[in-house]
């Protein structure tokens, strides 16, 4: 694949996502489809996929993206359910698939078979998480979903991993293969949190925006590539890398913060867009590649329908009968008073049973599988990569187009999850204002030397009034039951309502009714300066005490992280106002 068609199929997939956004569609099915049928339009050439284009570079950014805006609390309170599917579902898939395209068609060896497995294994929740946020799941099962992408990747790549060896040496044993699976996870893993950490410290220290977000932009490709250096797992890397420094987000710039964002949505937009063009470019050559390889067309296709179905019906079976297994443990542990797991609803397996659509990894794997090894050409190849494309396309065709109809159906809805995110904010809202309302109060002995005790008094009221009147009426909008007295409408320096143009008159030194001793202009520009300047850098000390407080509610597990983000920004964007007002430029 030369430049030119790199460009001209992201520029293509862009444009396209592009479109169905704007209507509403699911941009990935839509791009999907449209690859389709331009794979097929006469007179188009092959578009070649490097696997080191999807693997090292395509793969490790999506994931720490989503890795990074992922809630940790959330993951940790799902890990166990996180885990049987990311790791226990992958297994089940992989031994499923391998023996039934083993039995199905005499040419696959045993470890192709399970190579073809560990290559259609593991879902994609691109797809699935966008229906999600957009019909408004519930957050446990975009938890759910989300955490099993992020770590069923790795089970998947290290299960491959083994199978390729297999293939091409048949020298591998069980034992070398928990040997590799056990060095992938904790090298992985520990490289991953180290070098996050490095980065952190040196975000922390240089506290320099552009060059914070230069420094976000290649932690990812750096952890994948040196934990598949030492044997590790290049996709563990990057996820650890990015929970720790989506955890540790808060202790960044505020500038940092608010580039990142948009940066990293636009990188997702237009690495997911081309990803599932090349899925759909593909299936003509894949075809093709198999009517060169003297295998029978027929019965590659007998064998991809029959892998597709299988991939269909393992998961659906694998989550009931192990939500079987943990409810019956989950009402004996309730019983005895300990509650560890809150089971889902029979709805919300059904939608969780039937959101496996394959996609990123699935072709990256089937691309990576090598044409020759020990100088001779390798059969399979081309039927495990033509099942792998049709579980790709056929998943997100079949799951992706009904799924949103699906959870219609069955009216699950967030909104009982919205109600409590809400009070919880009304509550931190308050929280966080009167902290705010408290470094105010820290300035009234400063200011009593200056101005006399009385007036501080009223410069503290005034100063922090609006903005206890505003948090307060934000707070019993979002929660109308919240438990609110008087007091909490009231500054807590009185009831003093002094207008902010008499009290600028004062400050400015303008003279009384008869005009007499007025300050030059040059004075007064000088005069507002400093008073502009000292009012936004108390603005900005309630900002960070505010911001401190929401922070330390997340820190002790009272506020959910998705809601204090939402805080969060709007704080980061009330102190990036500050910074960039005009007083600054005086």
């Amino acid at each position: 694949m030369n430049e030119f068609t790199v460009v001209t199929v992201l520029l293509a997939a862009v444009l396209v996502a592009a479109f169905a956004r704007r209507i509403g569609w699911n941009s990935p099915l839509v791009i999907l489809a449209v690859g389709l049928a331009a794979s097929f339009l006469p007179g188009l050439e092959q578009v070649e996929v490097p696997p080191e284009l999807i693997l090292g570079i395509v793969l490790p950014p999506l994931l720490y993206s989503a890795a990074l805006s992922s809630s940790y609390q959330d993951f940790r309170a799902a890990i166990q359910p996180i885990v049987r599917l990311g790791v226990g579902l992958v297994l089940v898939t992989t031994l499923a698939v391998g023996l039934v395209a083993w039995r199905l068609d005499p040419v696959l060896s045993p470890a192709a078979a399970f190579l073809l497995g560990a290559v259609v294994a593991p879902p994609d929740a691109v797809a699935a998480s966008a229906v999600g946020r957009r019909l408004g799941l519930p957050r446990r099962v975009m938890t759910l979903l989300g955490g099993e992408s992020l770590i069923n990747d790795a089970t998947s790549l290290t299960l491959y991993r083994i199978a390729l060896v297999a293939v091409y040496t048949t020298t591998t044993s069980l034992a070398q293969g928990l040997v590799v699976f056990a060095l992938a996870v904790l090298v992985g893993v520990a490289v991953g949190i180290g070098l996050a950490y490095l980065a952190q410290i040196a975000r922390s220290g240089l506290r320099d925006p552009t060059v914070d977000t230069v420094i976000g932009l290649i932690l990812p490709f750096v952890a994948y590539w040196v934990a598949e250096e030492y044997q590790g797992s290049g996709v563990l890397a990057v996820v650890a890398a990015g929970f720790y420094i989506g955890q540790a987000a808060p202790r960044t710039t505020v500038a940092t913060r608010l580039h990142e964002e948009p940066i990293w949505a636009s990188v997702d937009l237009m690495l997911e867009s081309f990803t599932f063009a090349l899925i759909g470019l593909q299936l003509r050559w894949v075809i093709k590649d198999v009517k060169d390889s003297h295998e029978s067309l027929e019965a590659a296709i007998l064998l991809s329908l029959a892998v597709l179905l299988v991939a269909l019906v393992v998961r659906p079976l694998y989550i009931y009968a192990t939500e079987v297994l943990v409810r019956s443990k989950w009402v004996r542990r309730r019983r005895r008073g300990a509650t560890p797991y809150r089971p889902l609803t029979g709805r919300e397996l059904l939608v969780t049973s039937w959101a496996g659509m394959r996609g990123v990894v699935t072709l990256a794997a089937a691309a990576a599988i090598p044409a020759v090894a020990d100088g001779r050409p390798v059969a399979e190849r081309a039927t495990i990569q033509l099942a792998a494309y049709t579980v790709a396309i056929g998943t997100l065709l079949i799951q992706g187009l009904t799924l949103p109809s699906l959870i219609k159906a069955l009216k699950i809805s967030s909104q009982d999850e919205r109600a409590e995110d809400d009070a919880s904010e009304a509550r931190v809202r308050l929280l966080a204002t009167r902290e705010a309302a408290s470094v105010v109060r820290g300035q009234v002995d400063a200011w009593s030397a200056v101005m006399g005790r009385p007036e501080a008094e009223r410069i503290a009221t005034w100063a922090t009034q609006g903005l206890l009147a505003r948090e307060t009426a934000a707070a019993t909008l979002m929660h109308p039951e919240a438990d609110l007295t008087d007091a909490d409408f009231l500054p807590p320096a009185g009831t003093a309502d002094p207008t902010v143009i008499q009290e600028a008159r004062k400050v400015l030194g303008v003279g009384g009714a008869d005009g007499a001793d007025q300050p030059s202009l040059e004075d007064m520009r000088q005069r507002a300066a400093r008073l502009t300047t000292r009012i936004a850098e108390l603005r900005t000390q309630m900002v960070r005490a505010q911001r401190s407080v929401v922070v330390a509610e997340r820190n002790a597990g009272r506020l959910n992280e998705t809601v204090m983000r939402r805080i969060m920004r709007e704080l980061d964007l009330e102190e990036e106002a500050m910074e960039a007002s005009w007083a600054n430029r005086l």
